[in-house]
């Protein structure tokens, strides 16, 4: 299958340099804000969003990272950097590339669900609005209607050449 390229280096950037916008607008009045990013793209995302949160604003972000097992879930209980101590009453914001079935971020998710955060935010960069289970992400860089046999695949891989293409 042909690949077709949807974001752009420079197009990507937009769309971080919005959400970090956006994230900062929700969460002004915090001290400390815990980015919390699911292992592999999700992760690459966290970290270029903590950076242009920390360029725009005030804020103390807190980086983590999320480790769960993309392909059976159900093997092994999610794990994180973090420590309870880093998020317990705090906003977190649960970050992912690309949103699928939803599979991915809602099993994220679930680590700060038991503890008390302040408030709990999810973050994608495309939306592919064909979730299975019920999450859906609360800050979007791009919604994208594609059939269930297409799939997005975002290649953050190389800095300065990042790309997002459906296949």
């Amino acid at each position: 299958m042909k690949k077709v390229e949807i974001l752009n280096t420079e197009q990507i950037q937009q769309k971080l340099n919005r959400l970090a916008y956006e994230i900062y607008e929700h969460t002004a009045d915090e001290k400390e804000v815990i980015i919390a990013g699911i292992e592999g793209n999700g992760y690459s995302v966290a970290k270029k969003l903590a950076a242009l949160l920390k360029k725009i604003s005030d804020l103390e972000i807190v980086l983590g990272k999320i480790i769960v097992d993309k392909k059976n879930p159900l093997a092994a209980v999610p794990k994180t950097d973090l420590q309870e101590k880093d998020y317990k009453n705090k906003v977190v914001i649960v970050v992912d590339d690309v949103l699928n079935s939803g599979k991915t971020l809602i099993y994220g998710v679930q680590l700060f669900l038991n503890q008390p955060v302040k408030k709990l935010h999810t973050v994608v960069l495309v939306d592919r609005s064909h979730t299975r289970y019920p999450i859906k992400a609360d800050f979007v860089g791009m919604s994208l209607s594609t059939t269930l046999q297409e799939h997005i695949v975002a290649d953050l891989s190389h800095s300065g050449k990042e790309t997002v293409y459906l296949e």
